[in-house]
C-alpha cells in the first residue's frame, strides 16, 4: 500500500544529552518496518527527478521499490551496482541538495528519505554477508587493515589480464577501483597510510561514520579482486613512471585535499593551535579519543573554538565536546544562512550544546606567559554584496572588538592537495591553487595514461562528487584501454 504522509518516517537518534559524550553512532538506523513503511512514500514517477540529482546515477525509484517489496537482497545488488560505497553514502551523501531535492514528494511536504533507505539495505546486507553479524572487529576498530573478510566472489568479472594502478583510498579511488574490477582490470591501490578509506576514516568522526563500517565496505571491494599496497607514498616511495615500468597501462590519482589552510593571523603557532586536519587525524584515525588505551594523545580543552563553517568545522566542533570540554564555539564570519555544512549537520551540532559565534571574525589568538592558547581576540562582521563564491561579503565592524577565552583553537576553514605527486611529475600541468588539472567528464589529465579525479582535482568537495568523479574516470580508462594498440 502506498504511504501518502508528507513527511519522512523518522529515523532514531541517541538522545543528545547521551551522545555528546560518546562516539557511538547518533543516527541509529530504520528497521525493517519503518525502511519498507517509508519506501512506500515513492511514487515511482515516470520522471525520476531524483536520478538526475545523483553524481553516481543509481536507479533510485528501483531500489526503494525493492525495498517496499521485502525484497533487500535484489535492492542492495542494484544500488551497489552504481555505488560501490553505499553504506557510507547513506551516512554522509547531502542528499538534501542533491537527490532528495528534487524529489516529487518535495512539492508537498518532506522528500522520500532516499539517503536513509540507502542506509538501510547496504547496513542489511553487511549483517547477512558478515559472520553472526559482525565483521571486520570491534565497534569503532580500524587499526587492522582491510583484509578481504568477505569471501571472493564467484560474480567477480572474468580477468583481462591488464593493471591499472589507483593512487590513494578515499572515495574517488575506492570507486574508480570497484569499477575498473568490474570491468575485469587487474586492479591494485597504492596507499599511503597503514589504513584504507582516505578521508572516510581520517576525516570523518566516528559518531557520523563508524570505521567498522568503512572497513566492511573495503572489504567488499577486495572480495571483487581489488589489491592493496599499503605504507607507499607515490611520488616519494616511488613515482608515476616507476608504476608504469612496472606494467601498469593506466594510472588514477586520488589523492585528495589534504594539505591544511590557515589564517595568517598572530598566535597560530601557539600551542593548543591545531588544523582541522591534524586534529581529525588524531581523533579517528590515531584513535585519539580512546588515550591512554590508544598511543596517541590529544589536548581535551576545557574551552575551544572552531574556526570555520563547513562539515569539517562541525565535526571537529563534536568531537571536542565529546572529549569533555565545557564550551565549544563556531566561530564563522558568515551567518548560519551562508554556512556550507549540511543542516542535519548543524541541528544535531546545536543540540549536542555547540555554541554557534555569526558574524566573527577572529583577528589574533592570544597565548599566556608559556605560550599557549588563553582566548581569541575577535571583530564581529556584518554582511555586504555577494562575493565571487554567491554569498554576501563579510565586512569588519570597527570597534566591535572582543575576546573569548579558551585554552584551544582548530582551523578549519579549507584545504588543498599535496604537492608530492605534481612535484614528483612535471607532465602534470596543475592549477595555481595546487589541483590536478584534470577533463571535467573523463578525468584525463595532461599526461597520456594519467586520470585524477576527487579533491585532488575540484578542491575539497563531497564524498559523493568525489565517487562520481572516480565512476566517470573508471569509464574513461575502460575506453582508453580497450582502444589502445
Amino acid at each position: 500500500m502506498p504511504n501518502m504522509s508528507l513527511t519522512q518516517v523518522k529515523m532514531p537518534e541517541q538522545p543528545a544529552e547521551t551522545r555528546n559524550s560518546n562516539f557511538n553512532e547518533v543516527a541509529l538506523g530504520y528497521d525493517e518496518e519503518m525502511a519498507v513503511s517509508e519506501a512506500a512514500r515513492c511514487l515511482d514517477c515516470k520522471t525520476r527527478p531524483c536520478v538526475k540529482g545523483c553524481p553516481v546515477y543509481i536507479d533510485i525509484p528501483g531500489f526503494i521499490k525493492l525495498i517496499e517489496r521485502r525484497k533487500f537482497e535484489e535492492s542492495f545488488a542494484l544500488l551497489r551496482d552504481a555505488n560501490a560505497l553505499p553504506a557510507i553514502c547513506g551516512r554522509v551523501c547531502p542528499q538534501e541538495t542533491q537527490c532528495e531535492e528534487l524529489c516529487v514528494r518535495k512539492i508537498k511536504g518532506e522528500a522520500v528519505a532516499i539517503g536513509k533507505l540507502e542506509r538501510f539495505v547496504a547496513d542489511w546486507k553487511i549483517r547477512q554477508l558478515s559472520e553472526g553479524g559482525e565483521a571486520g572487529g570491534s565497534p569503532g576498530d580500524s587499526g587492522e587493515k582491510a583484509d578481504g573478510g568477505f569471501a571472493k566472489r564467484a560474480c567477480a568479472a572474468a580477468k583481462n589480464g591488464k593493471k591499472v594502478a589507483v593512487v590513494g583510498s578515499g572515495p574517488a579511488s575506492l570507486t574508480c577501483a570497484g569499477n575498473l574490477a568490474k570491468y575485469g582490470y587487474n586492479v591494485k591501490i597504492f596507499e599511503a597510510f597503514h589504513t584504507a578509506g582516505g578521508v572516510l576514516v581520517y576525516g570523518i568522526p566516528e559518531f557520523r561514520l563508524p570505521k567498522k563500517l568503512v572497513k566492511q565496505e573495503i572489504d567488499m571491494l577486495l572480495a571483487d579482486g581489488v589489491e592493496i599496497q599499503y605504507d607507499t607514498v607515490v611520488g616519494k616511495t616511488l613515482d608515476i613512471y616507476d608504476l608504469f615500468a612496472d606494467g601498469y597501462e593506466a594510472v588514477f590519482l586520488g589523492t585528495g585535499a589534504g594539505l591544511p589552510s590557515f589564517l595568517g593571523i598572530p598566535g597560530e603557532n601557539l600551542c593548543g593551535v591545531y588544523s582541522a586536519n591534524e586534529f581529525l587525524t588524531r581523533m579517528n584515525l590515531m584513535k585519539a579519543y580512546l588515550f591512554p588505551e590508544s598511543d596517541t594523545p590529544i589536548k581535551r580543552g576545557a574551552n575551544v573554538a572552531v574556526f570555520g563553517g563547513g562539515n569539517v568545522a562541525l565535526d571537529a566542533a563534536r568531537s571536542a565536546k565529546r572529549l569533555g570540554a565545557e564550551n565549544v564555539y563556531i566561530v564563522y564570519r558568515r551567518s548560519e544562512k551562508e554556512m556550507p555544512a549540511r543542516v542535519e549537520e548543524i541541528h544535531h551540532a546545536r543540540e549536542e550544546g555547540i555554541i554557534f559565534q555569526f558574524l566573527t571574525n577572529p583577528k589574533q589568538i592570544l597565548g599566556d606567559e608559556k605560550g599557549w592558547v588563553r582566548g581569541i581576540e575577535c571583530i564581529r562582521m556584518e554582511l555586504g554584496e555577494p562575493d565571487s563564491s554567491g554569498r554576501r561579503r563579510p565586512i569588519p565592524v570597527e570597534g566591535s572588538d572582543y575576546v573569548i577565552d579558551v585554552d584551544t583553537a582548530i582551523v578549519a576553514i579549507g584545504q588543498s592537495p599535496n604537492p608530492i605527486i605534481k612535484n614528483a611529475t612535471p607532465e602534470l600541468k596543475s592549477a595555481s591553487w595546487g589541483g590536478i588539472i584534470a577533463d571535467e567528464k573523463t578525468g584525463a589529465t595532461s599526461m597520456e595514461g594519467v586520470y585524477a579525479g576527487g579533491d585532488v582535482v575540484t578542491g575539497a568537495a563531497t564524498v559523493i562528487l568525489a565517487m562520481g568523479a572516480g565512476k566517470d574516470a573508471a569509464a574513461a580508462m575502460h575506453e582508453y584501454l580497450s582502444n589502445k594498440q
